[in-house]
């Protein structure tokens, strides 16, 4: 095979470096900032602040059912879509309407939260914790949507970078940051500047411009037939729903090879989610401490991870999406393996951080890659709808199937190297399923 000439590879790189000074991929750091900030508000944060108050562990552990609500906001995106809010869509448009109001929401829950008492009223944290969670789904699936619309298809990969780039640092706030600041001055005063931090993506909102309304002729014309007979059969109400819910089904699953695309989102980050799910056990088992654990892992891994997304972006504008997909798969399943040596040496603490920046780099360029090929996937009427579809599914299967890494590692009496060796074989049938992917994907560039 022919080498790619140098002032090729170069003219692809530096195109990729000036879609990441574009400024709508710029604001995305800001809006991936506010979409990362409330995860932690509902799991660490609250989960210490439930133990201090002397809550039960298995009322905490229960408390972590509030995230189930991300995985569910597919089912309130369509009246997203296209309910209209007074005022706000008039005056800022469908999409930053729905942003205002949904940071607004946030905001608010965010103060409810730290307002209310778990020692006088373990029902209201719980209720506030679910507005929280909530109004923070709601929030994703807007901005996500406004993310797909506002980019061009060329600037996916960077707009994805810069996005989780914002997200992992709004996670990193308000973990670390919340805590910190519980100490400091209480848990209302930890919440309220928390929520305060969500100006940061009000004032990108108000400065942002509102996305073109684009259609896919093919689309409206599939809708407006599904909508007829939804009428006919169910009057007024049932058409909207076939508009705003079924239609954007119905377009996917009119697609070809959409069972393979349905297949890749489930397995390509099985092995990753299978390690990560039993990582912290197994450094414990090792024998390091959990300061060590937050200064290789936690932080030194943070840090790995936004050079991988950056890294990621860089190999979805200059490679494109699938050989990005491809190159982030292989490199995971590799930081998988990598522990393997690690669970060899013992206690050693270079090993530990060389692991941790591995397994970080290569799950920030996977996640900006899978969240770019997420994007390519909308169709531009159907944004809304199906990027929460999709974004679920994916968050489900990642539980779901990483729930019995523990069972097999009992199941191996604890046999790591084997458990990681799986894990690194988990990461097989996502590659494997590439090939129709890409089989397609010519098949579409060869069309006239």
């Amino acid at each position: 095979m022919e080498a790619t000439p140098a002032p090729v590879r170069s003219g692809r790189l530096n195109r990729a470096a000036a879609a990441f000074r574009s400024r709508r991929v710029a604001m995305m750091l800001a809006l991936g900032f506010s979409s990362g900030l409330p995860l932690m508000l509902t799991v660490k944060v609250l989960s210490a602040r439930l133990a201090e108050a002397g809550v039960d562990r298995t009322s905490i552990g229960l408390f972590t059912l509030v995230t189930a609500i991300y995985g569910l906001k597919f089912l309130w995106a369509p009246g997203i879509d296209r309910l209209r809010l007074p005022w706000l869509t008039r005056r800022f448009g469908r999409r930053r309407g729905w942003m205002l109001a949904t940071h607004l929401a946030c905001m608010a829950a965010i103060v409810g939260l730290g307002l209310s008492d778990p020692v006088a009223d373990l029902g209201i944290v719980a209720l506030f914790a679910c507005l929280v969670a909530f109004s923070s789904a709601s929030q994703d699936v807007v901005l996500d949507a406004y993310r797909i619309e506002i980019l061009d298809e060329g600037q996916y990969g960077p707009g994805a970078a810069v996005f989780v780039k914002g997200f992992r640092i709004g996670m990193f706030v308000s973990g670390a940051g919340g805590l910190f600041l519980a100490d400091a001055l209480g848990w209302a005063g930890a919440h309220a500047v928390m929520a305060a931090l969500l100006l940061v993506g009000v004032a990108v909102t108000l400065l942002a411009p509102e996305p073109a309304r684009a259609a896919d002729p093919e689309a409206e014309a599939r809708e407006r037939r599904l909508a007829g007979r939804a009428a006919a059969w169910g009057g007024a109400a049932a058409a909207r729903f076939a508009g705003a819910a079924v239609a954007p089904l119905a377009e996917f699953f009119a697609r070809p090879g959409w069972g393979a695309v349905l297949a890749f989102i489930l397995f390509y980050k099985l092995g990753d989610a299978a390690l990560a799910a039993m990582a912290i056990p197994c450094y414990i088992e090792l024998g390091f401490s959990k300061t060590e654990i937050a200064a290789a892992v936690e932080t030194g891994g943070f840090i790995a991870s936004l050079a991988g997304i950056l890294a990621g972006g860089l190999a979805v504008h200059a490679l494109g999406l699938l050989p990005s997909l491809l190159a982030a798969g292989v490199l995971q399943a590799l930081s998988n393996l990598a522990f393997i040596p690690l669970n060899e040496a013992g206690r050693d603490i270079g090993w530990l951080a060389g692991v941790a920046a591995l397994e970080g780099f290569t799950a920030g360029l996977g996640t900006t890659a899978f969240l770019a090929w997420l994007m390519s996937l909308c169709n531009i009427s159907y944004t809304m709808m199906q990027f929460a579809l999709l974004s679920s599914l994916m968050a489900s299967a990642r539980i779901v199937l990483s729930a019995p890494s523990g069972w097999i590692v009992d199941r191996l009496d604890g046999d790591w190297n084997t458990f990681f060796a799986l894990t690194a074989l988990a990461c097989l049938p996502g590659l494997l399923l590439l090939r129709p992917l890409w089989r397609r994907h010519k098949e579409e560039e060869a069309r006239p």
